[in-house]
């Protein structure tokens, strides 16, 4: 079992409220499987991230919504369609898919289809994803997409299509200004330069939200407790998780209703061989049972990179000055 038991007296404990909006989120994992009564105003794209630029456009949705006469609705795919299309198993991804539902219920969101996307789905014309998917499947009143928005099958049709298929099939299309969309393509390149970079400041401000990582809580070689500084292993299912840079960062987690600090290390721990990469949270004064729990990690700031000691001891002494750093930045929280 894993238990720990630091030097530092230091934990800040917190009521984990739940988010003041009452509207629950329903997800269907199909297009087919979505059932309403209601017509919908929806709109569609990955939202990767679900940052601060996705944000004003899904609020459109909300916005939209006249007296509960209409659903709000987000159309979304996984597989990732580039990882369908075009064979790049390697695209990282900001969020899973889990974690984007928790964001997505914050907004205030009612409907949400996570679509298995593949080659049949792409093979689709234009006009037959208008009419079986949005006016027969969501009873569509409107959609707010993109200027740049391209769909059917080889993405041949544009908005003047689709405004086109709005007065055929009588509904409403909002554009989303050139403004607006730029402002999400810089938001998220930016956030994942600031990942790939250590920059989490950077990459919290364009989010929104700490950036997080969850997982399972697994058994290590548990060296860490050897050295005072037990660790609890994460391992990521999902491969397609963007992973931060390498390097030894400042958390918190929320466990049993308790708002937890500490430190994290993300690499190959150079100085005892380490061979895969691994990220180990050590937690300050926390002392629990963590195997097989299912943990998020919300990543507050980037304290150095990781390296290689000459001995174990170098390696103590450094994770002590880590863990005075760390504890100076969270008092100043």
């Amino acid at each position: 079992m894993i238990y720990f038991n630091p030097l530092f007296l230091y934990v800040i404990i917190t009521l984990n409220l739940r988010h003041s909006k009452t509207i629950a989120l329903k997800i269907f994992h199909s297009i087919n499987d979505f059932k309403s009564t209601k017509k919908t105003i929806l709109t569609l794209g990955t939202f990767d991230g679900v940052h601060l630029g996705h944000r004003k456009i899904l609020e459109k949705l909300t916005q939209n919504i006249e007296n509960e006469k209409y659903e709000s609705l987000v159309l979304t795919f996984f597989p990732h369609p580039r990882m369908v299309l075009k064979g790049q198993s390697e695209v990282k991804l900001l969020n899973t898919i889990e974690e984007k539902i928790e964001l997505l219920e914050k907004i205030g969101i009612q409907n949400l289809v996570i679509h298995p996307f593949d080659e049949k789905f792409s093979e689709l014309t234009a006009e037959e994803f208008v009419k079986k998917v949005l006016v027969n499947q969501f009873h569509i009143q409107k959609i707010i997409i993109g200027h740049d928005h391209r769909f059917g099958r080889n993405r041949t049709a544009n908005i003047d299509d689709l405004i086109n298929f709005g007065k055929q099939y009588h509904f409403e299309v909002e554009q989303i200004s050139v403004q607006e969309i730029n402002e999400v393509s810089i938001s998220s390149t930016k956030i994942r330069t600031a990942l790939t970079d250590g920059n989490m400041a950077l990459a919290n401000e364009f989010l929104g939200y700490d950036y997080v990582l969850s997982g399972i809580i697994t058994k290590g070689k548990q060296l860490g407790r050897t050295i005072g500084f037990p660790t609890a292993n994460l391992r990521i299912q999902e491969n397609f998780k963007l992973i931060p840079q390498n390097g030894v960062y400042i958390v918190k987690s929320s466990i049993n209703q308790k708002t937890v600090f500490g430190m994290m290390n993300i690499g190959f721990n150079p100085t005892v061989a380490g061979e895969n990469l691994s990220i180990e949270v050590h937690y300050f004064n926390f002392d629990a049972d963590l195997y097989d729990q299912e943990i998020k990690v919300s990543l507050l700031e980037y304290l150095r990179t990781e390296q290689k000691f000459g001995s174990v001891d170098l390696l103590k002494e450094q994770l002590a000055k880590d863990r005075i750093s760390a504890l100076n930045y969270i008092n100043g929280l």
